[in-house]
């Protein structure tokens, strides 16, 4: 069984759902709830409470479950500020020392750990797709990125210690059922806005948008396939891999595929491009999981539409 950190989350939930189409039943943890989450109880998962900054609990799981593998999405509040930055930062590290140490005593195989694509922003001067192999500066001008290096760096050298492979995996933008209003792209606003029929929200963005922006999206469904499918697969040639739709999808691009969806949506950016983003390299991922992406951006856009108009809120 594959323990799924975060596993009832926007991507978690997917995952599992990818690992199970791959015949690779769950453990999934939540913070706040032993209970399989509503949008997993179709499946045959397994649900428990606990939090991975207790490494008693994690214990307690690996002797009810017998556990191959764990899949590491669980994440803190990025720290920011003297707000509780000590403690997220504490739980950052627990947690991952904690997946680490059991991970080692249950003689898991493999360890997948998330990572974001905005480790690559913040100072690197490169042109084409974004590979594995850049060299990534120290600094980052967000906290999010900022403390998934730490992460990658303390898993490299958790898995020099302990002989468990952990792999970290670079997500891009990602968006679908399930998911939420992202800071950084504009995709998942422009959605709500034509399901609901009300006007555009670009509040929770931190720079106005424009429809030349771009930037590698992956629809969810994708992102957790790709992820199943490095934590199942037999042999990994490396340690880092990105986990992305391999493409550029622009402003412009997302609102023209929402359009054939419904066409009476008002969906109004300024021309021009702050932030033409770059593509993420899956020359990795494919060589050694055959991983493609099955999901365009007009089917992404109207499967997403479609669900939110079932009644879904996100």
């Amino acid at each position: 069984m594959i323990l799924v950190t975060g596993g009832s989350g926007f991507i978690g939930s997917h995952t599992v759902r990818a690992l199970h189409g791959l015949g690779e039943p769950s453990v999934v943890i939540q913070r706040r709830s032993g209970r399989v989450p509503p949008q997993l109880a179709d499946l045959p998962v397994v649900a428990e409470q606990a939090d991975v900054a207790d490494l008693g609990a994690l214990r307690a799981i690996g002797e009810r479950h017998e556990i191959t593998g764990i899949v590491h999405l669980a994440g803190y509040p990025a720290p920011r500020g003297t707000a509780g930055g000590i403690e997220a930062t504490q739980g950052l590290l627990d947690g991952l020392l904690n997946i680490a140490r059991v991970a080692a005593e249950w003689g898991v195989r493999r360890v997948s750990l998330a990572s974001t694509l905005g480790v690559y922003y913040g100072g690197i001067q490169h042109s084409g797709p974004l590979t594995e192999d850049l060299p990534v500066l120290l600094t980052a001008p967000h906290p999010i990125p900022r403390s998934k290096k730490i992460a990658e760096l303390l898993g490299e050298q958790l898995a020099e210690a302990t002989g468990t492979e952990i792999v970290s995996l670079r997500i891009s933008g990602t968006w679908g059922p399930l998911g939420h209003e992202d800071p950084f792209f504009a995709a998942p606003a422009l959605i709500h806005a034509a399901a609901s029929g009300k006007p555009l929200d670009l509040s929770a963005l931190l720079s106005p948008p424009r429809l030349g922006d771009g930037l590698d999206l992956c629809y969810v469904k994708d992102t957790g396939r790709a992820i199943a499918l490095i934590q199942l697969a037999g042999h990994l040639q490396h340690r880092t891999y990105n986990i992305a739709s391999g493409r550029v999808t622009t402003n412009a691009e997302v609102i023209a595929a929402i359009r054939e969806a419904v066409p009476e949506a008002e969906l109004d950016l300024p021309a021009g491009a702050g932030r033409p983003g770059a593509a993420l390299d899956i020359t990795r991922l494919r060589q050694d999981t055959g991983f493609e992406p099955e999901y365009d951006t007009a089917r992404a856009a109207a499967g997403y539409i479609a669900w939110l108009r079932a009644g879904n809120e996100r």
